[in-house]
């Protein structure tokens, strides 16, 4: 057997591709909780509570109204928050974080109570990019 042979007999996999959910079954639960401005939002309903759009848009800060709107809609349709219209003059809507939602505050508790390693983080960044040939830096 020649040498390329046997590479790629050796790259050809024997067998068939995991489950992504069955390899790492938190991985679900990341791409809900942790896709961009969700976990803002959660935190600031569960810390706040009852918000209104401006509210809520202002504490949350950088994020546009647009992509406000569709993660208020996405997590509504994913049970996370519940949204209130009240029909007045001026209408009013209001959002708050439903008991689902809510069952997340231990996880966002355990990120806070680690985060204090983010120091340890950037400083094992900045040893790494001291140390290490700029071809291997990420």
């Amino acid at each position: 057997m020649t040498e390329t042979t046997t590479e790629a007999a050796a790259d050809s996999p024997t067998e068939p591709a995991a489950d992504p959910v069955q390899a790492c079954p938190i991985a679900p639960v990341v791409d809900l909780v942790f896709s961009r401005w969700t976990t803002p939002i959660l935190w600031t309903l569960n810390e706040y509570g009852v918000q209104r759009f401006v509210e809520l848009h202002r504490r949350i800060g950088a994020i546009t109204p647009k992509v406000l709107t569709q993660r208020l809609r996405q997590l509504e349709r994913d049970g996370l928050i519940t949204r209130e219209y009240h029909a007045e003059v001026p209408p009013r809507v209001e959002y708050a974080i439903s008991p689902l939602g809510r069952s997340l505050a231990p996880l966002f508790h355990s990120l806070a109570e680690w985060s204090p390693n983010l120091a340890k983080v950037d400083a094992a960044r900045q040893h790494f990019d001291a140390t290490e040939p700029a071809h291997r830096r990420p």
